[in-house]
């Protein structure tokens, strides 16, 4: 890409991408956001307890792929914690301020109520396969629970730009700039198309053949890289803590900095923080309903917690250890990043407080997750692909087409790969937005019918007809009495699926 080319891009794409979040999506997010809060009257605070008890609910659907709540639950954290986490919040650190975690913490509060309805709607509005599976996400209840395809297929076409292309190809950027600390000119050197030829094969081998033996990465290994990565930042927090004190002053003093908020709205600490968390935990975007859908349970408000509390596992454990890391880097060097942000930032932080093994650890971790992202991103949009066109040519011309935006994701520039990621998740988080606006009150009745079971020590079974005027649903219609446990304990059971090398992706195919 020529310089005068890229540099267009980049002032075109920046433009879109300010509009959009400053004069739309910032104040739809909050809106939708603050008014489920308070409709569910903090559901996402009330029910936390529920959220680690639903965990563990064994399936009632028998067939070799349905899964349980659990393993629905780590296939949308799987695609949750990616490199957004590290590099994400690095970046809106370094651009918008420290301030950025605060707006990111509350964004992730008020948001975990979105994060519930658009779940829940998505257990509703599920549809049931000849195996056993389920799918389902935001064009399924557009196109059952209001009764327009056509929204549903302009949801799923930007479901497939913003995660085959969009994130994808963001994911690949910021696994190629990790490289930069071995190899300063990994960009123009052919280093960074090698690592594309390599993630090309890598992701050919598993979209076109469901290898089980590369999903192991996202299943086991993740998790595992997930606590070595939250150990780390723990330890880093823990050795500096004299410095807390001053990190969390610079970041209320930035959160509340309202001169450099609204001199320069489109790239403040509130946009930014809330762009930022959006990236990184998905509530109210749309994606997650596409992995809640998949889970067998008894009542969809149990999937809707479990779903909200993986809002919580992204943004205040994962990415509040990415934040600690910086600012901890941020005080040290009295109050400045220099020239750093995204990857070699956090690889900066983290050396400067134990050495160049931390780099290494990072490095790995930051593989891994962007890796898992990766295959999780394009499944869900096969999901979506599938929900429009059937044909198994439009599907292969779709999987080269992914294969190609991951070997441009690893040549992009840094701005540019933001921009495109921006854009195209805010254009897909609009339609969701609106649309579960549009359906709230029908996950509203689901949480009373839910609340009034658990109050009468029942375990809440949905049935849909009991819920007056319920546009129709395919798969709740079994009373408590019919229902039965299939399948043994959960965990153990995402466990042994996720190493059956012989078997294919849990949850994704």
């Amino acid at each position: 890409m020529t310089e005068d080319l890229s540099a267009t891009l980049i002032s075109i794409t920046g433009a879109v991408d300010d509009f959009l979040y400053t004069y739309i999506l910032v104040f739809l997010l909050v809106f939708v956001a603050i008014y489920f809060t308070i409709r569910t009257r903090f559901v996402q605070i009330r029910y936390i307890k529920d959220m680690f008890t639903q965990l563990f609910e064994k399936k009632h659907v028998p067939g070799k792929k349905s899964i349980s709540s659990f393993q629905a639950m780590m296939v949308s954290t799987a695609s949750r914690v990616g490199t957004g986490n590290i590099a994400g919040i690095a970046t809106a650190v370094a651009l918008g301020g420290p301030g950025a975690i605060f707006w990111m913490w509350l964004m992730a509060l008020f948001g975990a109520a979105s994060a519930f309805v658009e779940s829940t709607l998505a257990q509703i509005w599920k549809v049931r396969g000849k195996d056993g599976e389920f799918r389902g996400g935001p064009a399924y209840y557009i196109e059952q629970a209001l009764g327009q395809r056509w929204l549903g297929i302009i949801f799923a076409v930007l479901l497939i730009i913003c995660y085959a292309y969009g994130f994808n190809g963001l994911q690949a950027y910021n696994m190629a700039s990790a490289l930069e600390y071995y190899i300063p000119d990994y960009a123009t050197n052919g280093t960074a198309f090698a690592l594309g030829l390599v993630l090309i094969v890598m992701t050919a081998f598993v979209i076109f053949g469901g290898s089980k033996r590369i999903s192991v990465i996202s299943s086991v290994l993740v998790p595992v890289m997930a606590l070595a990565y939250l150990a780390l930042g723990l330890f880093i927090t823990i050795t500096n803590i004299n410095l807390l004190p001053e990190a969390f002053l610079y970041i209320f003093q930035s959160a509340f900095d309202f001169q450099s908020i609204f001199g320069g709205f489109a790239g403040s600490v509130i946009v930014l923080g809330i762009k930022r968390g959006l990236f990184s935990n998905e509530a109210g975007m749309g994606s997650a309903p596409n992995a809640a859908a998949t889970a067998s349970v008894s009542h969809p408000c149990k999937q809707g917690l479990v779903q909200t509390l993986s809002v919580y596992i992204d943004t205040m454990l994962v990415c509040t250890c990415s934040a600690f890391i910086v600012l901890i880097f941020f005080v040290k060097q009295g109050g400045t990043f220099g020239d750093l942000n995204g990857m070699p930032l956090v690889q900066m932080a983290i050396n400067s407080s134990i050495g160049e093994i931390g780099i290494h650890v990072v490095t790995f971790a930051i593989f891994c997750f962007a890796f898992s992202s990766l295959i999780g991103n394009y499944f869900y949009a096969e999901g979506n692909i599938r929900f429009i066109t059937k044909s198994n040519v439009v599907l292969t011309i779709f999987r080269i087409t992914c294969l190609i935006a991951i070997m441009i994701g690893c040549l992009n520039n840094f701005t540019l790969a933001w921009n495109f990621a921006d854009i195209t998740m805010a254009f897909m988080a609009i339609v969701n937005l609106i649309a579960i606006f549009l359906l709230g009150k029908w996950a509203f009745k689901a949480l009373d019918d839910f609340t009034a079971q658990k109050k009468a020590g029942k375990n809440p079974v949905f049935v849909s007809e009991t819920i007056e005027g319920m546009p129709p649903t395919e798969c709740w219609h079994v009373e408590s009495n019919q229902l039965e446990d299939v399948g043994p304990e959960p965990m153990r059971e995402y466990l042994e699926d996720s190493m059956d090398l012989n078997g294919e992706s849990v949850g994704l195919k």
